[in-house]
């Protein structure tokens, strides 16, 4: 009973080699595709553009946007590469203890070749899928001090059109109160 779990335990481990393979280069592609959205949005910021919680306030107009459809707008932007900063490394890790097994069997049968390509996998897959985690760890970082200094431009606004008794301006239309909560939690 135990040999047959644990060959059934390998068997169904083997299966997902590929699919994190895929998945790793998946993300590697997009880890570079937000690496290029990010360098449009720092030129956009360097000529008054690209702020989108500052454009959806302005969008919105009057009715303004609430708290919670400000935050819930922060989420959804730094929702990609935030789950790709997280995920990728565990793909890597799974992608590389997968062809472990065949290695140390390939080792033990005295058969190097085995080992070496089995290594070979193991050892690209979780290089890219590392390169890929920092990418996108280091886009949503930046991304997410961005976004909290929006919602800080927002806030300033609002409070300033009412300081003066007069209308918020667009910039100024509802915002968090709390700036440091979209930096700490609604674009983390």
């Amino acid at each position: 009973m135990s040999s047959f779990l644990e060959s059934t335990m390998y068997t169904v481990a083997q299966l997902f080699l590929v699919p994190s393979l895929v998945l790793i280069g998946a993300l590697f592609l997009y880890a570079f595709w937000v690496l290029g959205e990010f360098a449009m949005l720092t030129l956009q910021r360097r000529h008054g553009g690209g702020r989108p919680l500052v454009a959806a306030v302005l969008a919105a107009g009057r009715s303004g946007l609430t708290d919670d459809e400000l935050d819930l707008r922060a989420h959804r932007l730094m929702e990609g590469p935030r789950i790709a900063s997280r995920v990728t490394p565990l793909l890597g890790l799974v992608a590389t203890m997968i062809p472990m097994g065949p290695a140390l069997k390939g080792l033990a049968d005295g058969n190097l070749a085995q080992v070496s390509a089995n290594l070979t996998v193991a050892f690209s897959a979780v290089i890219l899928a590392l390169i890929a985690a920092a990418i996108t760890f280091w886009v949503a970082s930046v991304r997410r001090r961005w976004l909290a200094e929006e919602v800080l431009e927002i806030t300033r606004g609002r409070a300033g059109a009412a300081a003066t008794g007069g209308a918020p301006s667009a910039a100024g239309a509802q915002a968090p109160a709390d700036a440091a909560r979209l930096g700490t939690q609604g674009a983390a």
